[in-house]
């Protein structure tokens, strides 16, 4: 823990990023008063998006905002919602806000995509590897995928902090390397700055000890953001995955281009990068559900850091569905690798020791090339 009194960005590089999360509250987006998307605040945003778009870095926006957008729409007395009429909220809402997004970024010809999650899709292992699919292959096509939880029908997930929560879940998804909590407060601090004089701006943070987390007190009433406390969540999420995590003023325009010129913030540090966390997750934090048996030249491909394709395999073994994880080993038994397959035991069977281009016949439908891709496999 660094507590110096102010957080320069230099320490910590945002414009390196290869991929970038950004989580923006619905008081930043969303005027209480009118209940109007703030477009000044938008357009300058998409100019710092457009920046990263522009040095290939990939963007990810998750935003709250639907239903503070939607009520107002709706003709909801100001207070607390019932859970229905937040689903309504959200429904008209959302509309909305996809449109914003869309009509701000057009301007620099990025195309937009609207994503849905509840953090059950990022926890449950089949859906999980949907949801991170079909966002890799947007960003793969240069889009900007913006993404909210699906309200309409989510129950528990309605409640102030989740997008903080769901920000994080969606990084370690994609194996992001930075996180940035668009926020109301601009940082982590030593007491409550509102009731504190003396209490200090934390720059750095390496480890979530009981010390930090007790500086995260409570959350004050009426807040949109849920408080410190959901955002230490995020964070314990975030740097378990390898990325880091920022907490900044999203009051300001240009909030992303202020933290490279050294605004103040809090970063999460973690202590591994992105795809050693995820490596070392999957070697050791997944039970094997099967085995899969290679032969020598697919072996020899594993050592040089290839993928597992069918072509290679000689026998399927277990009970396991795509998703699951899986040891590899050699014509010996031996174990020399684990991964996560991209099939089931039933279709696995059928496609070992085919090639890749037999796939759509011998299924009936074109699946992944690989049986495990490089990316989800860690040597033994």
């Amino acid at each position: 823990m660094n507590d110096g009194s102010h957080s320069r960005s230099g320490s910590v590089d945002l414009s390196g990023s290869r991929r970038l999360v950004i989580k923006i509250g619905s008081a930043l987006l969303v005027d209480e008063e009118s209940g109007d998307i703030k477009r000044r605040w938008l357009e300058a945003l998409s100019e710092d998006i457009a920046w990263f778009r522009g040095r290939k870095i990939d963007v990810i926006v998750v935003s709250s905002g639907a239903i503070a957008v939607g009520r107002r729409h709706l003709g909801f007395a100001p207070g607390p919602l019932r859970l229905e009429e937040k689903q309504a909220a959200a429904a008209t809402g959302q509309i909305r806000l996809a449109h914003a997004y869309q009509e701000t970024l057009a301007k620099h010809q990025i195309t937009v995509a609207q994503v849905l999650l509840t953090l059950s899709d990022t926890e449950e292992r089949r859906r999980h590897l949907n949801a991170r699919t079909t966002l890799n292959s947007l960003l793969k096509l240069g889009a900007v995928p913006v993404i909210n939880e699906n309200d309409t029908v989510a129950t528990e997930e309605i409640r102030f902090g989740d997008n903080d929560r769901l920000a994080a879940r969606v990084a370690a998804m994609i194996s992001a390397d930075a996180l940035v909590l668009l926020s109301d407060i601009d940082g982590l601090y030593t007491g409550d700055p509102r009731k504190e004089r003396s209490a200090r701006l934390i720059p750095e943070v390496r480890e979530l000890t009981p010390e930090i987390e007790n500086m995260a007190g409570n959350a004050p009433p009426g807040y949109s953001s849920g408080g410190m406390v959901t955002k230490l969540n995020a964070a314990r999420i975030a740097m378990a995955a390898g990325c880091r995590m920022a907490i900044t003023d999203g009051r300001v325009q240009h909030p992303l281009q202020a933290i490279i010129k050294g605004a103040r913030c809090t970063w999460f540090l973690p202590s591994a990068e992105p795809k050693a966390a995820r490596k070392q997750w999957i070697a050791g934090a997944l039970k094997p559900k099967g085995r899969i048996v290679v032969d020598s030249g697919a072996l020899a491909a594993l050592r040089q850091g290839r993928s597992l394709l069918p072509a290679g395999v000689t026998a399927v073994e277990g009970r396991f569905e795509r998703g699951d994880s899986v040891v590899v080993c050699n014509a010996e038994g031996l174990e020399i690798a684990r991964g996560l397959i991209a099939y089931s035991a039933k279709d696995a069977r059928l496609i070992m020791g085919h090639k890749s281009r037999e796939i759509a016949d011998l299924l009936g439908f074109r699946g992944r090339d690989e049986m495990i891709h490089r990316d989800d496999l860690v040597l033994s």
